[in-house]
């Protein structure tokens, strides 16, 4: 029963240690604004949806990307 946990635990450390050091790509930040922006711009055109894509940008500027 103690190697099953063991194995568990090193199996969590690796998993771990790998989503870490992949980073994020710019086209899975922030999906939620992401999202409400594109479906904006779609119906409504880009000039219409600025405060939207400005909230996207701020999410994406929060987590680190240089927009």
């Amino acid at each position: 029963m103690s190697t099953v946990s063991a194995a568990s635990v090193e199996h969590a450390a690796v998993t771990e240690g790998t989503e870490q050091k992949k980073p994020l790509k710019p086209c899975c930040a922030c999906p939620e604004t992401k999202k409400v922006r594109d479906v904006c711009i779609i119906e409504k055109g880009e000039e219409k949806c600025t405060d939207l894509i400005e909230a996207h940008k701020d999410c994406m500027r929060a987590l680190g990307f240089k927009i």
